[in-house]
Protein backbone atom coordinates (compact mmCIF):
# COMPACT_ATOMS: atom_id res chain seq x y z
CA UNK A 1 0.00 0.00 0.00
CA UNK A 2 3.09 1.83 0.70
CA UNK A 3 4.49 1.60 -2.71
CA UNK A 4 0.87 2.69 -3.93
CA UNK A 5 0.55 6.01 -2.31
CA UNK A 6 4.21 6.83 -3.26
CA UNK A 7 3.67 6.22 -6.93
CA UNK A 8 -0.04 7.71 -6.72
CA UNK A 9 1.50 11.19 -5.33
CA UNK A 10 4.36 11.22 -8.16
CA UNK A 11 2.02 10.48 -10.46
CA UNK A 12 -0.40 13.33 -9.36
CA UNK A 13 2.41 15.56 -9.30
CA UNK A 14 4.02 14.46 -13.13
CA UNK A 15 0.66 14.95 -14.33
CA UNK A 16 0.58 18.57 -13.31
CA UNK A 17 4.04 19.51 -14.16
CA UNK A 18 2.67 17.80 -17.70
CA UNK A 19 -0.46 20.13 -18.16
CA UNK A 20 1.35 22.97 -16.93
CA UNK A 21 3.97 22.40 -19.68
CA UNK A 22 1.29 21.18 -21.93
CA UNK A 23 -0.33 24.58 -21.37
CA UNK A 24 2.67 26.73 -22.02
CA UNK A 25 3.72 24.98 -24.77
CA UNK A 26 -0.22 25.77 -26.90
CA UNK A 27 -0.90 29.33 -25.29
CA UNK A 28 2.59 30.93 -24.87
CA UNK A 29 4.85 29.43 -27.73
CA UNK A 30 2.50 27.59 -30.41
CA UNK A 31 0.76 31.11 -29.80
CA UNK A 32 3.95 33.28 -31.13
CA UNK A 33 6.07 31.14 -32.85
CA UNK A 34 3.73 29.00 -35.39
CA UNK A 35 0.83 30.03 -37.42
CA UNK A 36 -3.17 28.87 -36.66
CA UNK A 37 -2.76 26.71 -39.75
CA UNK A 38 0.39 25.36 -38.38
CA UNK A 39 -1.37 24.69 -35.02
CA UNK A 40 -4.43 23.44 -36.70
CA UNK A 41 -1.97 20.60 -38.03
CA UNK A 42 -0.47 20.25 -34.96
CA UNK A 43 -3.83 19.22 -33.46
CA UNK A 44 -4.47 16.97 -36.19
CA UNK A 45 -1.43 15.06 -36.22
CA UNK A 46 -2.29 13.97 -32.62
CA UNK A 47 -5.84 13.19 -32.85
CA UNK A 48 -5.67 11.20 -35.94
CA UNK A 49 -2.86 9.19 -34.13
CA UNK A 50 -4.55 9.19 -31.17
CA UNK A 51 -7.82 7.95 -32.64
CA UNK A 52 -5.59 5.60 -35.60
CA UNK A 53 -3.64 3.99 -31.69
CA UNK A 54 -7.12 3.53 -30.77
CA UNK A 55 -8.06 1.12 -33.15
CA UNK A 56 -5.18 -0.38 -33.85
CA UNK A 57 -4.06 -1.72 -30.56
CA UNK A 58 -7.46 -3.83 -30.18
CA UNK A 59 -7.54 -2.70 -26.95
CA UNK A 60 -4.33 -4.60 -25.30
CA UNK A 61 -4.12 -1.78 -23.04
CA UNK A 62 -6.99 -3.13 -21.27
CA UNK A 63 -5.85 -6.63 -21.86
CA UNK A 64 -2.76 -6.41 -20.26
CA UNK A 65 -3.82 -5.16 -17.91
CA UNK A 66 -6.12 -8.13 -16.78
CA UNK A 67 -4.68 -10.98 -18.09
CA UNK A 68 -0.91 -10.62 -17.58
CA UNK A 69 -1.03 -11.13 -13.80
CA UNK A 70 -2.33 -14.51 -15.06
CA UNK A 71 0.72 -15.61 -17.35
CA UNK A 72 3.28 -13.70 -15.44
CA UNK A 73 6.69 -16.15 -14.06
CA UNK A 74 9.47 -15.43 -12.16
CA UNK A 75 11.72 -16.94 -15.26
CA UNK A 76 10.53 -13.50 -17.26
CA UNK A 77 9.13 -15.51 -19.73
CA UNK A 78 5.97 -14.78 -18.99
CA UNK A 79 4.60 -17.62 -21.05
CA UNK A 80 5.28 -15.54 -24.47
CA UNK A 81 2.43 -13.32 -23.56
CA UNK A 82 4.39 -9.91 -24.41
CA UNK A 83 5.18 -11.10 -27.79
CA UNK A 84 1.46 -12.40 -28.17
CA UNK A 85 0.42 -8.88 -27.52
CA UNK A 86 3.43 -7.78 -30.17
CA UNK A 87 2.20 -9.76 -32.89
CA UNK A 88 -1.27 -9.36 -32.68
CA UNK A 89 -0.87 -5.56 -32.23
CA UNK A 90 1.50 -5.44 -35.22
CA UNK A 91 -0.91 -7.09 -37.60
CA UNK A 92 -3.45 -4.88 -36.50
CA UNK A 93 -1.57 -1.84 -36.91
CA UNK A 94 -0.65 -2.82 -40.29
CA UNK A 95 -4.02 -3.12 -41.31
CA UNK A 96 -5.13 -0.32 -40.15
CA UNK A 97 -2.11 1.78 -42.01
CA UNK A 98 -3.07 0.22 -45.53
CA UNK A 99 -7.15 1.62 -44.93
CA UNK A 100 -5.41 4.90 -44.39
CA UNK A 101 -2.69 4.94 -47.20
CA UNK A 102 -5.97 3.83 -49.54
CA UNK A 103 -8.52 6.55 -47.78
CA UNK A 104 -6.05 9.04 -48.45
CA UNK A 105 -7.55 10.21 -52.04
CA UNK A 106 -11.51 9.59 -50.61
CA UNK A 107 -10.36 12.52 -47.41
CA UNK A 108 -9.31 14.77 -50.25
CA UNK A 109 -12.52 14.38 -52.17
CA UNK A 110 -13.86 17.27 -49.27
CA UNK A 111 -11.10 19.39 -50.59
CA UNK A 112 -10.08 19.13 -54.08
CA UNK A 113 -9.68 23.22 -54.21
CA UNK A 114 -7.13 23.13 -50.88
CA UNK A 115 -5.13 20.14 -50.59
CA UNK A 116 -2.48 21.30 -52.47
CA UNK A 117 -1.90 23.61 -49.86
CA UNK A 118 -2.81 21.78 -47.12
CA UNK A 119 -0.71 20.88 -44.16
CA UNK A 120 -2.31 17.73 -43.22
CA UNK A 121 -2.16 16.64 -46.77
CA UNK A 122 1.54 17.34 -46.88
CA UNK A 123 2.74 15.53 -43.86
CA UNK A 124 -0.33 12.68 -44.68
CA UNK A 125 2.04 9.97 -43.93
CA UNK A 126 4.02 11.01 -40.74
CA UNK A 127 0.75 10.27 -38.85
CA UNK A 128 2.00 6.50 -39.11
CA UNK A 129 4.95 6.78 -37.42
CA UNK A 130 3.77 9.02 -34.38
CA UNK A 131 0.67 6.23 -34.18
CA UNK A 132 2.65 3.21 -34.24
CA UNK A 133 5.58 4.97 -31.92
CA UNK A 134 2.47 6.00 -29.50
CA UNK A 135 1.01 2.55 -29.63
CA UNK A 136 4.61 0.50 -28.75
CA UNK A 137 4.71 3.17 -26.09
CA UNK A 138 1.25 2.55 -24.80
CA UNK A 139 1.72 -1.28 -24.30
CA UNK A 140 5.07 -0.81 -22.75
CA UNK A 141 3.92 1.23 -19.84
CA UNK A 142 0.87 -0.67 -19.39
CA UNK A 143 3.28 -3.69 -18.68
CA UNK A 144 5.30 -1.25 -17.08
CA UNK A 145 2.21 -0.05 -14.74
CA UNK A 146 1.29 -4.06 -14.11
CA UNK A 147 5.05 -4.25 -12.84
CA UNK A 148 4.43 -1.31 -10.06
CA UNK A 149 6.99 0.74 -12.52
CA UNK A 150 5.25 3.66 -13.71
CA UNK A 151 6.71 6.65 -12.38
CA UNK A 152 9.35 6.73 -15.19
CA UNK A 153 7.07 6.02 -17.68
CA UNK A 154 4.94 8.63 -16.66
CA UNK A 155 7.68 11.18 -16.52
CA UNK A 156 8.84 10.28 -20.28
CA UNK A 157 4.87 10.83 -21.69
CA UNK A 158 4.03 13.72 -19.84
CA UNK A 159 7.17 15.59 -18.95
CA UNK A 160 10.25 15.12 -21.13
CA UNK A 161 7.88 14.74 -24.44
CA UNK A 162 6.38 18.37 -24.08
CA UNK A 163 9.75 19.62 -22.72
CA UNK A 164 11.43 17.89 -26.27
CA UNK A 165 8.46 19.51 -28.32
CA UNK A 166 9.47 22.69 -26.37
CA UNK A 167 12.90 22.69 -27.69
CA UNK A 168 11.93 22.42 -31.11
CA UNK A 169 9.46 25.33 -31.17
CA UNK A 170 12.03 27.44 -29.43
CA UNK A 171 14.61 25.89 -32.58
CA UNK A 172 11.98 27.21 -34.71
CA UNK A 173 11.69 30.56 -33.62
CA UNK A 174 15.81 30.88 -33.46
CA UNK A 175 15.12 29.56 -37.21
CA UNK A 176 17.54 27.17 -36.51
CA UNK A 177 15.00 24.58 -37.75
CA UNK A 178 12.36 25.24 -40.71
CA UNK A 179 8.70 23.94 -39.92
CA UNK A 180 8.97 20.34 -41.95
CA UNK A 181 12.78 19.73 -39.61
CA UNK A 182 10.05 21.03 -36.66
CA UNK A 183 7.35 18.28 -37.78
CA UNK A 184 9.62 15.75 -38.54
CA UNK A 185 11.78 16.63 -35.17
CA UNK A 186 8.53 15.88 -33.23
CA UNK A 187 7.92 12.34 -34.67
CA UNK A 188 11.73 12.07 -33.49
CA UNK A 189 10.85 13.05 -30.11
CA UNK A 190 8.04 10.30 -29.80
CA UNK A 191 10.72 7.84 -31.58
CA UNK A 192 13.24 8.92 -28.61
CA UNK A 193 10.86 8.45 -25.77
CA UNK A 194 9.88 5.16 -26.31
CA UNK A 195 13.37 4.32 -27.13
CA UNK A 196 14.28 4.97 -23.42
CA UNK A 197 11.57 3.58 -21.92
CA UNK A 198 12.48 -0.25 -23.49
CA UNK A 199 15.73 0.32 -21.96
CA UNK A 200 14.40 1.01 -18.84
CA UNK A 201 12.42 -2.09 -19.10
CA UNK A 202 15.26 -3.89 -20.52
CA UNK A 203 17.24 -2.78 -17.63
CA UNK A 204 14.92 -3.86 -15.19
CA UNK A 205 14.20 -7.31 -17.13
CA UNK A 206 10.40 -6.52 -16.89
CA UNK A 207 9.45 -8.36 -20.17
CA UNK A 208 11.11 -10.81 -22.67
CA UNK A 209 10.00 -12.19 -26.30
CA UNK A 210 9.53 -15.91 -25.52
CA UNK A 211 7.81 -18.16 -27.55
CA UNK A 212 3.91 -18.20 -26.77
CA UNK A 213 2.94 -20.82 -24.52
CA UNK A 214 -0.41 -23.46 -25.26
CA UNK A 215 -1.98 -21.16 -21.84
CA UNK A 216 -1.94 -18.15 -23.97
CA UNK A 217 -2.99 -19.94 -27.27
CA UNK A 218 -5.81 -21.40 -25.47
CA UNK A 219 -7.37 -18.04 -23.68
CA UNK A 220 -6.98 -16.45 -27.14
CA UNK A 221 -10.53 -16.26 -27.99
CA UNK A 222 -11.26 -15.08 -24.42
CA UNK A 223 -8.70 -12.15 -24.82
CA UNK A 224 -9.45 -10.80 -28.61
CA UNK A 225 -12.83 -10.62 -27.31
CA UNK A 226 -12.21 -8.36 -24.38
CA UNK A 227 -9.72 -6.53 -26.51
CA UNK A 228 -12.29 -5.74 -29.15
CA UNK A 229 -14.94 -4.79 -26.20
CA UNK A 230 -12.17 -2.52 -24.33
CA UNK A 231 -11.05 -1.13 -27.89
CA UNK A 232 -15.05 -0.54 -28.40
CA UNK A 233 -15.26 1.26 -25.54
CA UNK A 234 -12.27 3.06 -25.87
CA UNK A 235 -12.25 3.90 -29.45
CA UNK A 236 -15.75 5.38 -28.82
CA UNK A 237 -14.99 7.87 -26.25
CA UNK A 238 -11.71 8.58 -28.22
CA UNK A 239 -13.61 9.19 -31.33
CA UNK A 240 -16.27 11.70 -29.38
CA UNK A 241 -12.97 13.81 -28.18
CA UNK A 242 -11.09 14.04 -31.35
CA UNK A 243 -13.99 13.47 -34.51
CA UNK A 244 -14.57 17.39 -34.24
CA UNK A 245 -10.92 18.17 -35.67
CA UNK A 246 -11.29 15.81 -38.17
CA UNK A 247 -14.59 16.75 -39.68
CA UNK A 248 -13.83 20.60 -39.00
CA UNK A 249 -10.28 19.69 -41.54
CA UNK A 250 -12.80 17.71 -44.09
CA UNK A 251 -15.05 21.19 -44.39
CA UNK A 252 -12.57 24.65 -43.28
CA UNK A 253 -9.25 24.91 -43.31
CA UNK A 254 -6.35 24.43 -40.67
CA UNK A 255 -6.47 27.47 -39.53
CA UNK A 256 -9.43 27.03 -37.97
CA UNK A 257 -8.85 23.81 -37.05
CA UNK A 258 -5.96 25.40 -35.19
CA UNK A 259 -8.34 28.43 -33.19
CA UNK A 260 -10.42 25.17 -32.46
CA UNK A 261 -7.93 22.93 -31.11
CA UNK A 262 -7.10 26.31 -28.90
CA UNK A 263 -10.03 26.26 -27.57
CA UNK A 264 -10.90 23.42 -26.49
CA UNK A 265 -7.20 22.87 -25.05
CA UNK A 266 -8.22 25.92 -23.03
CA UNK A 267 -11.64 24.95 -21.87
CA UNK A 268 -9.90 21.66 -20.78
CA UNK A 269 -8.88 22.80 -17.98
CA UNK A 270 -11.94 22.86 -16.37
CA UNK A 271 -11.63 18.99 -16.04
CA UNK A 272 -8.80 18.79 -14.64
CA UNK A 273 -9.52 18.83 -10.91
CA UNK A 274 -12.31 16.17 -11.30
CA UNK A 275 -10.07 13.81 -12.71
CA UNK A 276 -8.17 13.65 -9.92
CA UNK A 277 -11.28 13.32 -7.95
CA UNK A 278 -12.52 10.56 -9.82
CA UNK A 279 -9.56 8.91 -9.22
CA UNK A 280 -9.68 8.68 -5.64
CA UNK A 281 -13.13 7.28 -5.46
CA UNK A 282 -13.24 4.41 -8.50
CA UNK A 283 -11.43 2.02 -5.93
CA UNK A 284 -14.58 3.03 -3.70
CA UNK A 285 -17.08 2.57 -6.05
CA UNK A 286 -15.59 -1.26 -6.77
CA UNK A 287 -15.65 -1.95 -3.43
CA UNK A 288 -18.91 -0.71 -2.71
CA UNK A 289 -20.59 -3.06 -5.60
CA UNK A 290 -19.30 -6.10 -3.78
CA UNK A 291 -21.34 -5.78 -1.22
CA UNK A 292 -23.98 -3.92 -3.47
CA UNK A 293 -24.43 -1.51 -1.01
CA UNK A 294 -26.27 1.27 -2.85
CA UNK A 295 -26.72 3.52 -0.42
CA UNK A 296 -22.92 4.27 -0.52
CA UNK A 297 -22.45 4.25 -4.10
CA UNK A 298 -25.52 7.11 -4.07
CA UNK A 299 -23.64 9.13 -1.26
CA UNK A 300 -19.95 9.17 -3.06
CA UNK A 301 -22.08 9.76 -6.39
CA UNK A 302 -23.88 12.51 -5.11
CA UNK A 303 -20.74 13.79 -3.22
CA UNK A 304 -18.30 14.14 -6.10
CA UNK A 305 -21.14 15.63 -8.76
CA UNK A 306 -21.63 18.42 -6.47
CA UNK A 307 -17.75 18.98 -5.77
CA UNK A 308 -17.03 18.80 -9.56
CA UNK A 309 -19.90 21.20 -10.25
CA UNK A 310 -18.42 23.60 -8.30
CA UNK A 311 -15.08 23.22 -9.01
CA UNK A 312 -15.50 23.49 -12.53
CA UNK A 313 -17.93 26.17 -12.32
CA UNK A 314 -15.29 28.37 -10.72
CA UNK A 315 -13.00 27.57 -13.10
CA UNK A 316 -15.21 28.34 -16.48
CA UNK A 317 -16.68 31.80 -14.73
CA UNK A 318 -13.06 32.34 -14.20
CA UNK A 319 -12.03 31.57 -17.75
CA UNK A 320 -15.33 34.06 -18.93
CA UNK A 321 -14.15 36.59 -16.81
CA UNK A 322 -10.37 36.90 -17.80
CA UNK A 323 -11.24 36.63 -21.68
CA UNK A 324 -9.55 39.63 -22.31
CA UNK A 325 -6.46 38.08 -20.26
CA UNK A 326 -6.67 34.92 -22.55
CA UNK A 327 -6.72 36.89 -25.63
CA UNK A 328 -3.72 38.78 -24.56
CA UNK A 329 -2.08 35.00 -23.96
CA UNK A 330 -3.08 33.88 -27.44
CA UNK A 331 -1.86 36.68 -29.10
CA UNK A 332 -3.69 36.45 -31.96
CA UNK A 333 -6.68 39.08 -32.81
CA UNK A 334 -8.77 36.90 -34.90
CA UNK A 335 -9.42 34.83 -31.63
CA UNK A 336 -11.83 37.77 -30.95
CA UNK A 337 -14.00 36.61 -33.69
CA UNK A 338 -14.87 33.34 -31.95
CA UNK A 339 -16.01 34.02 -28.19
CA UNK A 340 -19.66 31.79 -28.43
CA UNK A 341 -16.92 28.91 -29.50
CA UNK A 342 -14.82 28.68 -26.24
CA UNK A 343 -18.57 29.25 -24.27
CA UNK A 344 -19.86 26.36 -25.78
CA UNK A 345 -17.14 24.20 -25.38
CA UNK A 346 -16.79 25.10 -22.06
CA UNK A 347 -20.15 24.01 -21.02
CA UNK A 348 -19.81 20.73 -22.62
CA UNK A 349 -16.86 20.11 -20.30
CA UNK A 350 -18.97 21.45 -17.20
CA UNK A 351 -21.91 18.89 -18.25
CA UNK A 352 -19.17 15.81 -18.07
CA UNK A 353 -17.61 16.43 -14.73
CA UNK A 354 -20.80 17.22 -13.17
CA UNK A 355 -21.79 14.00 -14.13
CA UNK A 356 -19.55 12.24 -11.43
CA UNK A 357 -19.33 9.22 -11.53
CA UNK A 358 -21.82 7.83 -13.50
CA UNK A 359 -20.08 6.15 -16.19
CA UNK A 360 -18.04 4.02 -13.87
CA UNK A 361 -20.63 3.59 -11.19
CA UNK A 362 -22.04 1.32 -14.52
CA UNK A 363 -18.82 0.12 -15.38
CA UNK A 364 -18.08 -1.68 -12.31
CA UNK A 365 -21.65 -3.06 -12.13
CA UNK A 366 -22.64 -6.51 -13.33
CA UNK A 367 -24.14 -4.14 -16.12
CA UNK A 368 -20.90 -3.26 -17.21
CA UNK A 369 -21.35 -4.01 -21.32
CA UNK A 370 -23.98 -1.55 -21.39
CA UNK A 371 -20.99 1.02 -21.05
CA UNK A 372 -19.67 -0.09 -24.35
CA UNK A 373 -23.22 0.17 -26.16
CA UNK A 374 -23.76 3.84 -25.12
CA UNK A 375 -20.29 4.88 -25.54
CA UNK A 376 -20.67 3.58 -29.52
CA UNK A 377 -24.24 4.96 -29.74
CA UNK A 378 -22.81 8.48 -28.24
CA UNK A 379 -19.59 8.12 -30.61
CA UNK A 380 -22.04 7.73 -33.64
CA UNK A 381 -24.37 10.62 -32.48
CA UNK A 382 -21.34 13.17 -32.10
CA UNK A 383 -20.36 12.13 -35.60
CA UNK A 384 -23.10 12.78 -37.41
CA UNK A 385 -23.74 16.12 -35.61
CA UNK A 386 -20.43 17.11 -36.40
CA UNK A 387 -21.47 16.28 -40.36
CA UNK A 388 -24.08 18.13 -40.22
CA UNK A 389 -23.42 21.19 -38.01
CA UNK A 390 -19.77 22.08 -38.94
CA UNK A 391 -20.50 22.65 -42.66
CA UNK A 392 -23.61 25.01 -41.46
CA UNK A 393 -22.10 26.78 -38.82
CA UNK A 394 -18.13 26.02 -38.37
CA UNK A 395 -16.47 25.92 -35.39
CA UNK A 396 -19.52 26.83 -33.39
CA UNK A 397 -21.32 23.23 -34.84
CA UNK A 398 -18.46 21.27 -33.78
CA UNK A 399 -18.42 23.26 -30.69
CA UNK A 400 -22.33 22.26 -30.58
CA UNK A 401 -21.69 18.51 -31.28
CA UNK A 402 -19.31 18.57 -28.66
CA UNK A 403 -21.59 19.71 -25.66
CA UNK A 404 -24.71 18.31 -26.84
CA UNK A 405 -22.95 14.70 -26.90
CA UNK A 406 -21.47 15.09 -23.51
CA UNK A 407 -24.74 16.17 -22.54
CA UNK A 408 -26.62 13.03 -24.09
CA UNK A 409 -24.17 10.65 -23.06
CA UNK A 410 -24.09 11.51 -18.94
CA UNK A 411 -27.98 12.35 -19.39
CA UNK A 412 -27.96 8.67 -20.51
CA UNK A 413 -25.64 7.51 -17.68
CA UNK A 414 -28.14 9.30 -15.38
CA UNK A 415 -31.47 8.15 -16.56
CA UNK A 416 -29.87 4.55 -16.03
CA UNK A 417 -28.95 4.77 -12.84
CA UNK A 418 -31.85 6.66 -11.75
CA UNK A 419 -34.41 4.17 -13.12
CA UNK A 420 -32.30 0.72 -12.28
CA UNK A 421 -30.81 1.57 -9.28
CA UNK A 422 -32.86 4.94 -7.70
CA UNK A 423 -29.28 6.63 -7.67
CA UNK A 424 -29.66 10.03 -7.86
CA UNK A 425 -27.22 13.22 -7.14
CA UNK A 426 -28.60 16.06 -7.64
CA UNK A 427 -30.72 18.22 -5.43
CA UNK A 428 -31.44 22.13 -4.77
CA UNK A 429 -27.70 22.84 -3.89
CA UNK A 430 -27.02 22.86 -7.37
CA UNK A 431 -29.46 25.04 -7.94
CA UNK A 432 -28.01 27.14 -5.31
CA UNK A 433 -25.00 27.14 -6.97
CA UNK A 434 -25.69 27.85 -10.38
CA UNK A 435 -27.27 31.08 -8.99
CA UNK A 436 -23.88 31.86 -6.90
CA UNK A 437 -21.96 31.09 -9.90
CA UNK A 438 -23.82 33.28 -12.20
CA UNK A 439 -23.84 36.51 -9.38
CA UNK A 440 -19.88 36.49 -9.35
CA UNK A 441 -19.52 35.29 -13.26
CA UNK A 442 -21.16 39.43 -13.43
CA UNK A 443 -19.36 41.03 -10.47
CA UNK A 444 -16.20 39.32 -12.15
CA UNK A 445 -16.89 40.96 -15.43
CA UNK A 446 -18.08 44.34 -13.87
CA UNK A 447 -15.01 44.67 -12.31
CA UNK A 448 -12.63 47.73 -13.75
CA UNK A 449 -10.01 46.26 -15.83
CA UNK A 450 -6.39 47.37 -14.86
CA UNK A 451 -3.86 48.43 -17.20
CA UNK A 452 -1.44 45.31 -16.27
CA UNK A 453 -1.91 41.64 -17.73
CA UNK A 454 0.04 40.65 -14.69
CA UNK A 455 -2.04 42.83 -12.39
CA UNK A 456 -5.63 42.06 -13.88
CA UNK A 457 -5.63 38.37 -13.78
CA UNK A 458 -4.78 37.94 -9.96
CA UNK A 459 -7.04 40.76 -9.11
CA UNK A 460 -9.89 39.42 -10.66
CA UNK A 461 -9.52 35.93 -10.29
CA UNK A 462 -8.45 36.46 -6.22
CA UNK A 463 -11.43 38.67 -5.57
CA UNK A 464 -13.68 35.89 -8.04
CA UNK A 465 -12.50 33.46 -5.72
CA UNK A 466 -12.99 34.67 -2.58
CA UNK A 467 -16.59 35.85 -3.46
CA UNK A 468 -17.53 32.42 -4.48
CA UNK A 469 -15.96 30.92 -1.86
CA UNK A 470 -17.88 32.88 0.64
CA UNK A 471 -21.29 32.80 -0.72
CA UNK A 472 -20.42 28.72 -0.95
CA UNK A 473 -19.51 28.68 2.71
CA UNK A 474 -22.61 30.96 3.62
CA UNK A 475 -25.08 29.03 2.15
CA UNK A 476 -23.53 25.78 3.28
CA UNK A 477 -23.52 23.92 -0.35
CA UNK A 478 -21.39 21.45 0.32
CA UNK A 479 -20.29 20.12 3.78
CA UNK A 480 -16.97 18.55 2.17
CA UNK A 481 -16.26 22.32 1.29
CA UNK A 482 -16.72 23.79 4.08
CA UNK A 483 -14.98 21.63 6.35
CA UNK A 484 -12.09 22.18 3.52
CA UNK A 485 -12.63 25.88 3.74
CA UNK A 486 -12.96 25.72 7.67
CA UNK A 487 -9.01 23.77 7.98
CA UNK A 488 -7.46 26.66 5.93
CA UNK A 489 -9.16 29.40 7.92
CA UNK A 490 -8.29 27.62 10.95
CA UNK A 491 -4.62 27.01 9.77
CA UNK A 492 -4.32 31.00 9.28
CA UNK A 493 -5.65 31.44 12.42
CA UNK A 494 -9.08 33.15 11.47
CA UNK A 495 -11.01 30.66 13.21
CA UNK A 496 -10.82 28.06 15.70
Amino acid sequence: MNLLKKQGFYNSIILYIGTALGFFNLIILFQRVLTAEQIGFFGLLTSVSLLFTQVASLGFSSVITRYFPFFKTDNKHHNGFPLYVLKFTSISFVIVALFYILGKEVIQQFQQNTEGSSLFFRYYYLVIPVSLFTLWYGLAETFARTTFHNIVPSFLREVLLKILTAVLILLLFLQVLNYQSFVIGYVVTNAIILLILLVYLKKLDLIRFKKISESVTEKSPEIIKYGLYSMLAGGSFAMIQNIDLVVLKLFTQEATVGYYYTFFSVAMVISLPAKALNTTSYQIIANAWKTHDLEKINKIYSKTSLVQFLVGCILFIGLIANWENILVLLNKPEYRNYYFVFIVVGVGFLFDITGGLNGAIISFSKHYKLVMYILIAAAIVCVILNFILIPKFGMLGAAISYTSTMFLLNFTYWLYLFIKYDLQPFNVQFIKLAAISALVLVIGIMLPKLDSFFLDVPYRSITMLILYAVLIYSFKISEDINQFIKQILSKVNIIK
